[in-house]
């Protein structure tokens, strides 16, 4: 199979099959099959050595794989340099496209935000941002860069001067001065406070209102979750799920409901299925009816003239699907 090796609107914006990459007799990517599509916020999620910094990279181009196929905004990008020479050949039979090579075609699409940038402490903001938006030949204006980063109150402040999460705001305004359809994000919000947080969960929002292609890798279960339109999870090297946020969550199998009699309670019946946590009075059922198991347990708890005290219903949460299927594919590699 031969991948474009041109932007083609209707396809992915991300396209791998069959992706591996060793280092030695070690492999870290075994066999990963991805698809992102244009203009979606896609989260890689994985315990560490999962294999989630090695694929990202060969996506950006930074490292070669050892087997597989891939397509990036329809660019190989292991290969481009070389497309490029041949291009740069073929200058006299087709104006203008000699000038720029596949390379840096490629790299004007993509921007990369890493979980740190180095840029000149003593520039401002908004020269920070110019700065990097003068390297690329249709950057996106000033202005819609400072409004998706919520940057706009902090274009005259010097960079040593901003908060942690302002800078790291910053870091996402370089990757996005050049206007590029895709953006990789790298822990966009690591060791930052929950209202940092939920912050720069917005900035993400802005860039898809602004049609951009994410690719974000995060080990927050809730901002995988609030950000990502589909997800994937990676251990040991494989994609062990895939989904929408809530379809992982529905394979996380039953709802428990859990609630209090107090003291000397009637007898619950046996085809609720409830199980009495010790003496204390609390008991769990598990269910995968939500809905009737709890009309049936209330309208009993009507019948008897009692209160269900301390009643709550919880389902699984991407955080318990995350840790099932790391647990479960350590075991199948032992």
């Amino acid at each position: 199979m031969t991948l474009p090796t041109a932007p083609d609107s209707a396809a992915p914006a991300i396209e791998v099959r069959g992706l591996r990459k060793s280092y030695g007799r070690v492999e870290a990517v075994r066999g990963v099959d991805l698809r992102v599509a244009v203009g979606e916020v896609f989260a890689l999620l994985g315990p560490n050595g999962a294999g989630k910094t090695t694929t990202v990279e060969i996506l950006e181009g930074y490292l070669s794989r050892t087997g597989g196929e891939v397509s990036v905004l329809g660019f190989d990008p292991s290969r481009p340099a070389i497309k490029g020479r041949i291009l740069s050949g073929l200058a006299g039979l087709l104006p203008g496209m000699g000038q720029r090579s596949q390379e840096r075609r490629f790299k004007e699409r993509i921007g990369i935000v890493l979980q740190s940038t180095g840029v000149d402490p003593y520039l401002n903001v908004q020269e920070t941002i110019n700065l990097f938006r003068g390297y690329y030949p249709d950057p996106l204006p000033l202005e819609d860069v400072l409004t998706a980063t919520g940057l706009a109150e902090q274009r005259r402040v010097r960079v040593r001067k901003l908060s942690g999460g302002q800078q790291r705001r910053l870091d996402v305004a370089v990757g996005l001065a050049g206007n590029p359809d895709l953006l990789f994000l790298d822990e966009p919000t690591t060791g930052f406070d929950p209202s940092a947080r939920r912050d720069a969960w917005e900035m993400v929002r802005n860039l898809k209102q602004l049609g951009k292609t994410v690719l974000l890798t995060t080990h927050y279960m809730d901002e995988a979750e609030h950000l990502a339109d589909r997800l994937a999870i990676m251990v040991r090297g494989k994609i062990v799920a895939e989904g929408t946020p809530a379809e992982l969550v529905r394979r996380g199998g039953a709802t428990t409901i859990k609630f209090s009699l107090g003291t000397e309670p009637p007898p619950v019946p046996r085809e609720l299925a409830v199980e009495r946590d010790g003496t204390d009075g609390r008991y769990t059922m598990l269910t995968d009816t939500p809905t009737e198991s709890l009309h049936r347990l209330t309208a009993w708890a009507v019948e008897q003239d009692i209160e269900l005290e301390q009643l709550s219903v919880s389902s699984a949460s991407l955080e318990d699907v995350f840790v099932e299927l790391a647990r479960a594919a350590g075991e199948d590699e032992s």
